[in-house]
């Protein structure tokens, strides 16, 4: 299982250096960039199977437990080490990694972006996907680091060279924004290593803390987690993310929404939590607040892109609704107890399946009007996919209601938990406090629904078809083949939320009591 593990964090790293060399004359099919596509589409479906392999593998009696374990020196000076290993916090993270990235390999196969040569384009693709796995995989500090900002190259050229209109300039922002937080929480990951004397995080977990002096641990939770926040992305650290969205192509959106930006969350839970919780429970109650003004914020300026005559653009709101949504996990987060952090894992979860699948069909959307602009494709009568592309409009309803937070689907469970937790936080946080965040959040639940609501009948209903108007493109077979697991997915965590807390529940009551399982 070690080697396994290890080859699921490398095997895309290999596929992204051979999409580079000339395809052999056998392998080239009709063409060299079919050839190339081809190759994306077999090393993302290799890294999914053996991630599969993996989950089916691992031992669901003891998901507290560090499995597939690597541990091997690499820079003595430092006890610096390749430290690997999954456990039930990051095994999920991984399979939906190695999961979003197989159907956007699928789907460019299709529906290959317009830009240059798919060559740079799959090599970038495999790149972003070995930087998230190793993130969610590596138990060093200086390689978690190393590996968070892997991602941040492929993801810029992905936005900047296959992106659409003011693509330069979105690429620019997300990069100059997660760079600034980086250097940052290096600063406060260095502090952390040099103080307790090691850079390994099973070990700081287990010291829970007990070798950082208060002052030190405010001063890296603050650094480290500003860091993150940039990422995750946390109000007002946001703004960059509506621009990316907007700019990248469909499959850069789907990877940004449904797992970049669980790197910023995992983080918290991973190295925040239990390594310094001294200063993590000093700033939880601010943590918290900022979260539910995200959740707000986010909710309110989706309100007013789907308002008539905003000039709202499908992708930003979308956008925007996962500044919203990250704010609930945030929250759990911040609540410092099992069942808040627990939501949060889910909702990272309901939330990568979900808002890829919306960004799928908001780019299927754009591909058949030439638009994602919302008034363009209400205009007199509505976009009434219903009546031209009923499959695409009932895709488009059910990924809006499950991003709502409909009870039997995924996104109810994670905002659900998270507000409990919000209920009754931690021993020594203000519950007065935590009770008014809670409130704040279930407001923002309401406003959820509102614009998703409006965004359904603003895209999906109007009047039937004028005479003489071809009719729409209805879901394709390679659109349904990379949409089908996200769907089925939504609905098995909406009526079996057991089979993801099972795996988070001990492995989260391990880490917040300090390594005792």
């Amino acid at each position: 299982m070690q080697f396994l593990l290890a080859f699921i964090v490398v095997g895309p790293l290999i596929g992204a250096a051979a999409a580079l060399l000339p395809a052999p004359p056998g392998l080239k099919g009709k063409s060299p960039d079919q050839a190339v596509l081809r190759h994306g589409v077999t090393v993302t479906g290799v890294i999914l199977a053996a991630a599969i392999v993996l989950a089916l593998g691992f031992d669901h009696d003891q998901p507290s437990k560090m499995q597939a374990t690597t541990d091997i020196s690499w820079i003595p000076a430092l006890d610096v080490r390749i430290h690997l290993g999954t456990d039930g916090i990051s095994l999920p993270l991984l399979v939906l990694t190695a999961l979003l990235t197989f159907l956007c390999a699928l789907y460019s196969y299709f529906k290959m972006p317009e830009g240059p040569s798919p060559k740079a384009f799959v090599a970038l693709l495999l790149l972003l996907e070995c930087g998230t796995l190793a993130t969610f995989a590596v138990l060093d500090l200086l390689l978690f680091f190393l590996a968070f900002e892997t991602v941040l190259i492929p993801m810029y050229f992905l936005i900047a060279r296959w992106g659409g209109a003011d693509r330069r300039p979105a690429a620019w922002k997300f990069i100059l924004y997660t760079l600034l937080g980086s250097v940052v929480m290096l600063l406060g990951l260095l502090l952390v290593g040099l103080q307790a004397g090691t850079f390994d995080m099973l070990a700081l977990a287990t010291d829970n803390g007990r070798g950082l002096s208060l002052s030190v641990q405010v001063v890296a939770v603050l650094a480290i987690g500003i860091g993150l926040a940039v990422k995750t992305p946390m109000w007002p650290l946001h703004s960059w993310l509506p621009d990316a969205h907007t700019s990248a192509p469909t499959v850069g959106s789907v990877l940004l929404a449904g797992v970049l930006l669980k790197m910023g969350t995992y983080g918290f839970v991973r190295i925040v939590l239990p390594i310094a919780p001294d200063g993590m429970q000093v700033f939880a109650p601010y943590l918290a607040a900022f979260a539910v003004v995200g959740v707000i914020y986010g909710s309110l300026a989706c309100l007013a892109l789907a308002r008539p005559g905003s000039k709202g653009d499908l992708k930003r709101l979308i956008a925007y609704s996962s500044v919203g949504h990250m704010g609930f996990v945030l929250l759990g987060i911040a609540t410092m107890t099992p069942t808040g952090v627990n939501g949060a894992l889910f909702a990272n979860i309901a939330h990568g399946l979900i808002t890829g699948l919306l960004f799928f069909l908001a780019g299927a959307v754009k591909d058949r009007y030439g638009t994602a602009d919302l008034d363009t494709l209400a205009g007199a009568t509505g976009a009434a996919l219903y009546g031209r592309a009923p499959r695409l409009g009932g895709l488009l309803a059910f990924a809006a209601v499950a991003s709502l937070g409909l009870p039997g689907l995924a996104g109810f469970w994670g905002e659900m938990l998270a507000l409990f937790g919000a209920f009754d936080p931690a021993e020594g946080l203000s519950r007065p406090a935590f009770l008014t965040f809670m409130a704040i959040g279930g407001l923002g639940t309401l406003l959820t629904a509102a614009y998703l609501l409006v965004v359904v009948r603003r895209v999906c209903m109007g009047g039937p078809r004028p005479a003489g108007e071809a009719r729409l493109a209805d879901v394709q077979g390679y659109e349904f083949a990379a949409w089908t697991p996200l769907v089925a997915l939504t609905v098995l965590a909406g009526l079996w939320p057991a089979v993801l807390l099972g795996l988070t529940d001990p492995a989260v009551q391990k880490l917040l009591s300090g390594g005792k399982a």
